[in-house]
C-alpha cells in the first residue's frame, strides 16, 4: 500500500507530489497520458493577481501564494539547476477611456493599503507613458495605462520540467506515465486502472484536471443534474519577436500578451463554454492574434511558431476545489482551477498535503474546499 496516490501529472499533482514528498509521504503519482498533457502543458503563463480593491480573504490567499511561489521557485530553480522561465515583471493595463483612469486611480490608493507584505511594497501606478515604445501603442492607452509591480509570467512548459526534475530526485515519489484511472473505490482505498493494475492506498487525491470531475461524478450513489465541474476551452498562441522579455505582461479585455524568454511571445487565450473539438484552432485564435498586434503593431509580422488549445477546469463553485470529499475520508480533490492554477497550485497542494498529514489549514477561503463545492451541487 502507497500513502498517497495522486491521479493527475499537470501542475496541480506535480506540486501536490513535490509537498508529499517534504511531507515525507510515500507517493505514486498516476498520469493517463504524459506529464503536462493537459491544460498545464500550456503556453501563456500569466501569474495575475486580482485587483487592489473590496479586500477580502480570497484575494488575500492568492496574494499571498503570488509572493510564496517566488520563493518555491528559487529552490526548485536551485535544487534542479533549471530554469522556470520566471519573472516578476509586471503587468501593462491600457486604458481607452477617461472613466477607467477615475477608476485605476482609486485602486492605486488600493494597493498601498492591500499589495503589502512585511517590508515588501508592491504597487498600481497610473502612467501616462508605455513601458517602452509601442508596448503597448498610444491608442489604447488614450487614458494612460495602469503598471502593476505584483504581476509576474512563468513559461508552463518549463516549470513542468523543473517540478518533474525535483521529483525524479526525490526519495518518496514515483511517477508512472500512461496509466489511465478505470475505477476508483475510496471506501477501501482501491484505485484499478485501464491495463488492469491496482494501487491500495491510505489517501487519494485527484488532481486531473477535467477528468476530476467525471471522476467524482461517478462516486455520486444519486445521479446529480448537473456535474461537479466544466471543460472550459481555451485557445493561444505562440510568436517569434524581437522583444525585450523583461517587458511587463500587457492586459486588455481578456487579451494577455506575454513576453518570455528566447524571443517568444505568448497570446492568449479564449474561454469557451461550447467547442466541437477540444484541441482545434480556429477564427477566434485568429482574432485573438490580431487584437494583439492592433495593440502591439511590432509584434505585426512576427511569424506563429505554435498554436495550441486545450480544456481548463472550472468546478461547479468557480474557485479551485481542495481538500477532503464531504462523503470519502480518504478521497481529496485539488482541481478546478481554470485561469489562476499556476499561481496558486503550490499553495493549494500545500493545503491539501496538510490536510491528510493533520494540518489544517485555516487561510484556505471556505469557497475553495471541495464540501463547499458539493453543498452547491447538491443545493443544499
Amino acid at each position: 500500500m502507497t500513502d498517497l496516490l495522486i491521479v493527475g501529472g499537470g501542475i496541480m499533482g506535480l506540486w501536490a507530489a513535490v509537498m508529499a514528498d517534504q511531507a515525507g509521504l510515500k507517493t505514486v503519482l498516476v498520469e493517463r497520458d504524459r506529464i503536462g498533457a493537459g491544460a498545464s502543458g500550456g503556453v501563456l503563463g500569466a501569474l495575475m493577481p486580482h485587483m487592489p480593491d473590496r479586500w477580502n480573504a480570497k484575494k488575500q490567499f492568492q496574494f499571498d501564494a503570488l509572493l510564496s511561489l517566488e520563493e518555491e521557485v528559487v529552490d526548485l530553480e536551485a535544487q534542479t539547476g533549471l530554469s522556470a522561465g520566471y519573472r516578476r515583471s509586471g503587468r501593462l493595463i491600457p486604458l481607452p477611456k477617461p472613466h477607467l483612469r477615475t477608476i485605476a486611480l482609486r485602486h492605486e490608493q488600493d494597493a498601498l493599503v492591500n499589495w503589502k507584505q512585511k517590508d515588501r511594497q508592491f504597487f498600481w501606478h497610473v502612467r501616462d507613458n508605455p513601458a517602452a515604445a509601442g508596448w503597448p501603442e498610444t491608442e489604447a492607452m488614450a487614458s494612460g495605462v495602469v503598471f502593476d509591480t505584483l504581476a509576474a509570467r512563468i513559461d508552463p512548459r518549463l516549470l513542468l520540467r523543473v517540478l518533474s526534475a525535483a521529483l525524479l530526485q526525490s526519495r518518496h515519489v514515483q511517477i508512472e506515465e500512461g496509466r489511465a484511472l478505470a475505477g476508483l473505490d475510496p471506501a477501501v482505498g482501491k484505485a484499478t486502472f485501464s491495463d488492469g493494475h491496482s494501487i491500495s492506498f491510505g489517501a487519494c487525491i485527484l488532481a486531473s484536471g477535467v477528468d476530476a470531475f467525471r471522476q467524482l461524478d461517478a462516486l455520486e450513489e444519486t445521479p446529480m443534474a448537473a456535474s461537479s465541474g466544466a471543460a472550459v476551452k481555451g485557445q493561444a498562441a505562440v510568436l517569434k519577436a524581437d522583444i525585450d522579455p523583461a517587458l511587463p505582461v500587457i492586459f486588455m479585455d481578456g487579451l494577455y500578451i506575454v513576453p518570455h524568454d528566447n524571443g517568444l511571445v505568448a497570446i492568449g487565450s479564449t474561454s469557451e463554454d461550447k467547442f466541437a473539438d477540444p484541441l482545434s484552432n480556429d477564427h477566434l485564435l485568429d482574432d485573438l492574434l490580431s487584437r494583439a498586434r492592433a495593440v502591439v503593431p511590432s509584434l505585426a509580422d512576427a511569424p506563429v511558431v505554435e498554436r495550441w488549445a486545450g480544456l481548463r477546469p472550472k468546478a461547479i463553485g468557480r474557485d479551485p476545489m481542495v481538500g477532503r470529499h464531504p462523503d470519502h475520508s480518504r478521497l481529496y480533490t485539488l482541481t478546478g482551477g481554470f485561469k489562476i492554477s499556476f499561481g496558486l497550485a503550490h499553495r493549494l497542494a500545500a493545503s491539501v498535503i496538510g490536510e491528510i498529514t493533520g494540518r489544517a489549514d485555516g487561510a484556505l477561503p471556505e469557497t475553495f474546499r471541495c464540501a463547499s463545492h458539493f453543498s452547491l451541487l447538491r443545493g443544499s
